[in-house]
């Protein structure tokens, strides 16, 4: 079925400012590291990426390694920009991917090599059948690397129209302000870092926030929600089938601990008073700040996304409410 995108798809999304930069990022973006990969069901992975248009979110947010299988998300992302995004469309998206993991054996296959990178990228391109994407990400820092290597390959990969823009992700402060200083004496700025960040995640604030804010470079936390545990999911434990129950999950059961999920009770009776979902709340808190550009949110269903971006309809939090949170957070 022919899909034509909603007319009215820009007037409700809040679109910012990335860093110093000529972009704006929709508040909300879209990552694909779960539920679009090659063991997810193709139709449902199409239909949120469609709702997502729909509702404004601009941004798409890859990686080579996702999936299941590795490359698998990549290539469904492609044949979904194929059936749908043709055309002027494509000029409506900004596409990211990374390389920085293990992506295939022997030693050109990890970590941060101007090999390793340009190469993920050629391979990354012919699996979305793109042209180029429009952020290039180094996915991880790597001490046995240069970091003039690394930053130098992401430089290339601009010059040879691979990549429009480049960014960091998992570098701390410290590293960040090296790669940053290396990319702008070479003439391709960073235009943005993702880092881990949530309520329960907060390394970014001892430094990493300031370094980007000095440096014009935009910050697009993953991980917003932890893993669920900032949703209703876990009020009540670990329900069957949930990333928590699963012992190869990114979620491990020792996290959701009796004293985590005292916590989550207490920050939902909050988010209520709010008239938000739990979720929502969580969101909305990473958004506050000012510094932060989008925060990047998974989807397993339309409806899911649906109610995540549901959080943009109260982002400012009066000084009661955030006391209260740093009370039950610092616990």
């Amino acid at each position: 079925m022919h899909y034509t995108p909603a007319a009215d798809r820009y007037e409700s999304m809040i679109y910012n400012r990335c860093g110093r930069s000529g972009i704006q990022l929709p508040a909300v973006s879209l990552g694909l590291w779960h539920n679009f990969g090659s063991i997810d069901n193709f139709e449902n992975g199409r239909s949120i990426i469609r709702q997502a248009f729909d509702k404004g979110i601009t941004h798409f947010d890859l990686a080579n390694n996702y999936g299941p299988l590795p490359g698998s998300a990549e290539e469904n992302f492609g044949r979904i920009l194929k059936k749908d995004f043709t055309g002027h469309l494509r000029d409506e998206l900004i596409v990211s991917t990374k390389a920085g993991y293990l992506m295939w054996p022997g030693p050109y296959g990890d970590k941060g090599s101007r090999k390793y990178l340009i190469s993920s990228l050629d391979q990354s391109l012919r699996r979305m059948q793109l042209d180029y994407v429009d952020i290039f990400y180094s996915h991880r820092p790597d001490p046995e690397t240069p970091l003039e290597e690394t930053m130098g390959a992401l430089h290339s990969i601009v010059q040879q129209g691979k990549a429009l823009y480049v960014g960091l992700s998992n570098y701390s402060a410290e590293q960040t302000q090296q790669a940053v200083s290396i990319l702008q004496s070479l003439g391709t700025p960073c235009l943005i870092h993702q880092p881990k960040y949530s309520m329960f995640e907060r390394w970014v604030e001892n430094g990493l926030l300031d370094v980007l804010e000095a440096n014009g470079v935009g910050c697009i936390p993953f991980s917003p929600l932890a893993q669920g545990l900032l949703t209703d999911r876990y009020l009540h434990g670990i329900p069957a089938g949930s990333r928590a129950s699963k012992p190869t999950g990114f979620l491990q059961e020792k996290e959701v601990s009796a004293e985590r999920i005292e916590q989550v009770k207490k920050l939902n009776d909050i988010a209520q008073q709010r008239g938000q979902s739990l979720a929502q709340m969580a969101l909305a808190w990473i958004l506050k700040d000012r510094r932060i550009t989008t925060v990047l949110i998974g989807a397993s269903s339309a409806a899911q996304l649906d109610n995540n971006l549901a959080c943009l309809k109260n982002t400012a939090f009066d000084k009661e409410e955030l006391e209260r949170i740093e009370k039950i957070l610092s616990i």
